[in-house]
Parts: C-alpha cells; structure tokens; sequence
C-alpha cells in the first residue's frame, strides 16, 4: 500500500478511536455528575436530542469546539495534542527531485519508492531505496531545509530503525535558500553524512557499494 493510502488509512482508524474515547469520557462524566441530557443541551446551546445522538455516536460533525464546549459543562478540560508518528506526504517537488536523481545513477540500480520501514508497525517510509551497489541505499528528499539538525535527527532514526538498509543518502534540492543552510550547517552533517555529492554520486553511478553516508545536492 502506498505511504499517502496507509497515512489515510490510519488517519481514519485514529479518528474513529479519538471521538468513541471522547464520548464515552463527557457521557460518563456527565453521569458521574447526575447532569441530564437535557440539562447539558441548555449548558451548550445544544438540544436533548442532539447531546444523545453525539452520545450514541450519530454525530457527523464532531468538532473541536463541540467537544470542549460539552467537556467543560461536565467538568472535564478537553486537551489535544500531536505526536510525531510518521513522514508527512511526499509533494510532486520532492518527486520531481528524486527523479533527478535516478536519471543520474547507473540503469543496473533497482530503483523503488515509498519503501516502508522493514519490521515497523508506523507509517514511516523511505522516499526511495536503491540497490544494485551490494548494499541497500536509504533516499530521503529534502526540498526545503528549514531546521538541518532536525532533519539529520529523523534520518538517523530511521536507519537506525531499519535494519536492513546499510546507508543513507539525504538528497537535497540545490537551491540558493538550501545553499545558504548548508553553509552554516554542513559541517554539523559531516559526521553522520560524511560523503560528498560527487562521492556518493559515483558509488551509485558504478555500482559500488558507497560504504558510509553521503549528502547528494542536485
């Protein structure tokens, strides 16, 4: 399944659990407290009939402000915050950008995209894998950097992670911006990514096994 199809999928799946939790939270709340339904409609400019169907889940439209406004008149504090879980969706620049790269590598290269995670029950994946070299390459397609320890933090993990790709690659978009943030990051980069473009470029041009990390820039 595509990384874009299991990101909606799960999107789904949590949204379903997240509101069946948040009802039953403000319904029991409300029944601890001895507050009617009706009671409650008046507390949120809402009617008898509608409290019930939101507690039997027949709401269609179960909003943030719904739902704080409903835990305030039980006496619960809604709350909601986010995690990072997965890689967001790739955008057609970064697509355009990979394809950039696989033009420039050699035909032998086995090329695939939205590779997940060997053996990870989340929904991170690798931009694109290349094999061919005697080893598997992590890709991973930065358009845009806007925070480089933060991206280099995300790549590791996920080679860390994945145990059965053997190095990575952090391929970057020469831009002017990109330019400017190499220039005063590169060095922090070096240690984990200590291959060059032109490095990394010929491993994966002649087939060879590239034997550490490399920041490719095209």
């Amino acid at each position: 399944m595509p990384t874009r199809e299991r990101h909606q999928t799960r999107a789904q799946i949590t949204s379903r659990r997240l509101i069946a939790t948040t009802i039953a939270e403000i319904r029991n709340a409300r029944v601890r407290a001895g507050i009617s339904q009706r009671d409650l409609g008046r507390a949120t400019a809402m009617s008898a009939s509608q409290v019930g169907r939101f507690e039997r889940g027949q709401v269609q439209d179960v909003t943030i402000g719904k739902v704080c406004r409903l835990s305030a008149a039980v006496g619960l504090e809604a709350s909601l915050r986010l995690y990072p879980s997965g890689d967001p969706i790739r955008d057609a620049a970064q697509g355009r950008l990979l394809e950039r790269l696989r033009m420039r590598i050699g035909p032998h290269i086995h090329w695939r995209t939205e590779v997940p995670l060997l053996g990870r029950d989340d929904l991170r994946a690798w931009d694109a894998v290349a094999d061919g070299t005697g080893c598997h390459d992590g890709i991973e397609a930065e358009t845009r950097l806007s925070d480089i320890q933060a991206t280099e933090r995300r790549v590791m993990l996920k080679l860390r992670d994945d145990a059965s790709i053997q190095h990575v690659f952090m391929l970057v978009a020469d831009t002017r911006a990109n330019r400017a943030a190499l220039a005063l990051g590169r060095e922090t980069l070096r240690g984990n990514f200590p291959l060059d473009t032109r490095e990394a470029l010929a491993s994966l041009s002649n087939g060879r096994c590239p034997g550490a990390n490399g920041l490719i820039i095209i």
